[in-house]
């Protein structure tokens, strides 16, 4: 998108003028009142103002990326979507909310939400760009890593007020129920929301399609054992649902079952029987957690450190020809992603290794859902600061180690699959 000087001047005093608001962070709970009781011009008058800014703060921190990093043809590509989108949703902020303009601002959030479905990808590609071009130091790295789990979590954030508006209108049955929902519990969705999210059934679902890409590969799979941990203080017979987005929870589950799935496979070769996943579901009164454990022999503490780094991968990089068909192979953002969709609503996911033996993953989730609030990043001075601030260095007697973000001087050799199932995954994820 090519804008006049004057126009983008424009846009660029508006971009000044909405980051000057913080995102208004919304609960579960909210999400399914407002979904209940609010009209479609409410959320219209909700979504041009709330938009924008969530739109803006993000923008600005764009800016403050490494120069290098911003010439990349994939990061420009990612800006100008960006700019576009906040150029079109800004022409709603004046207009009167009648019929025929609700319809084109619907239909303007399609266009929006259809021109960012690539943006993960894009942006991974700009990244291995800007890797295959030009030395990335440790501070331009740590910059990185901050920005990143910042745009992504304020993506997610975009694509679930987009989703539940245009779920609830106008494609919407009186009380909140969304139509053609598949399944016989349709009717306890609200947008997007299932207000009975069955986490067991998520589970099963997650694990047999991770199960179907394992038996491809290795021609073979380990088995699933679901153990329920009840409360004393709940029924014992009562199943464990929660008011949640099932789609998030089943990203996490998928990404988590297909590395304990390969773990298992490669660690123990070729046997007659391979040990299961075992999935423990345990609700408290703050959180539902769910740990995964496998016998897959563990990660060594060192690789640890940067499974949740976007620079750092085991995988294969994908070629640039398969940008658009190979969503997340080689990048390795399927567990930093997880993760930012785990916290989104102050949950977590933390990963605990025993090198020798496996892992356990456990993802966290909030039981009560005007607990579950949205987790969003927010551009301010401090946010500035960060971004030209030098890391320091280490006041430890190991300088290579910084406690807590453990940097390692070993350099770590890269696990890669054997060709052909290299091929495999590409293919398929």
């Amino acid at each position: 998108m090519r804008l006049s000087p004057k126009h983008f001047q424009t846009i660029a005093k508006m971009l000044d003028f909405y980051s000057q608001f913080n995102p208004s962070p919304l609960s579960i709970k909210k999400f399914i009142d407002f979904g209940l009781n609010a009209s479609e011009k409410k959320s219209f008058v909700f979504l041009r103002k709330e938009l924008p800014v969530r739109l803006a703060n993000i923008m600005k921190e764009i800016a403050l990326l490494p120069e290098n990093l911003l010439r990349m043809p994939s990061v420009i590509a990612v800006n100008d979507w960006y700019m576009r989108s906040f150029q079109e949703i800004m022409e709603f902020e004046k207009k009167d909310p009648n019929d025929q303009i609700l319809e084109h601002f619907c239909n303007e959030l399609v266009k929006i939400r259809n021109r960012h479905s690539d943006v993960v990808e894009t942006m991974a590609q700009g990244v291995l760009e800007l890797k295959e071009s030009h030395d990335v130091d440790h501070h331009t790295e740590h910059s990185i890593q901050y920005f990143l789990d910042r745009f992504y979590m304020s993506r997610i954030s975009i694509r679930m007020l987009i989703n539940q508006h245009i779920h609830l209108f106008p494609a919407l049955l009186f009380g909140g129920q969304v139509e053609n929902v598949p399944g016989p519990n349709r009717s306890k969705y609200i947008g997007c929301i299932d207000t009975q999210c069955d986490v067991v059934g998520v589970i099963r679902d997650a694990f047999e399609n991770a199960r179907f890409l394992c038996d491809q590969y290795y021609l073979a799979s380990p088995d699933l054992i679901v153990d329920v941990a009840r409360h004393p203080d709940f029924e014992s017979d009562q199943d464990i649902n929660i008011v949640y987005v099932p789609s998030h929870l089943y990203h996490i589950l998928f990404e988590l079952f297909k590395n304990s799935m390969r773990a298992v496979m490669e660690y123990h070769g070729s046997v007659d029987q391979y040990p299961p996943l075992t999935v423990t579901v345990a609700k408290g009164k703050e959180d539902i957690c769910l740990k995964m454990s496998d016998r897959g022999g563990g990660i060594p503490r060192s690789t640890t450190d940067h499974l949740f780094k976007y620079m750092y991968s085991t995988a294969p990089q994908p070629s640039k020809s398969d940008a658009h068909t190979v969503p997340l192979a080689g990048y390795g953002y399927g567990l930093p992603i997880s993760r930012l969709y785990a916290r989104y609503f102050h949950g977590d996911l933390v990963l605990m290794s025993c090198e020798g033996h496996g892992t356990d993953a456990v993802v966290y989730m909030k039981a009560l859902s005007n607990e579950a609030n949205e987790l969003l990043p927010i551009f301010n001075k401090t946010t500035s600061k960060f971004y030209r601030t030098i890391v320091q260095t280490g006041d430890w007697s190991n300088q290579a180690t910084n406690i807590g973000d453990r940097q390692m001087s070993t350099r770590l050799k890269n696990h890669q699959l054997p060709h052909s199932c290299q091929e495999s995954i590409s293919e398929a994820i």
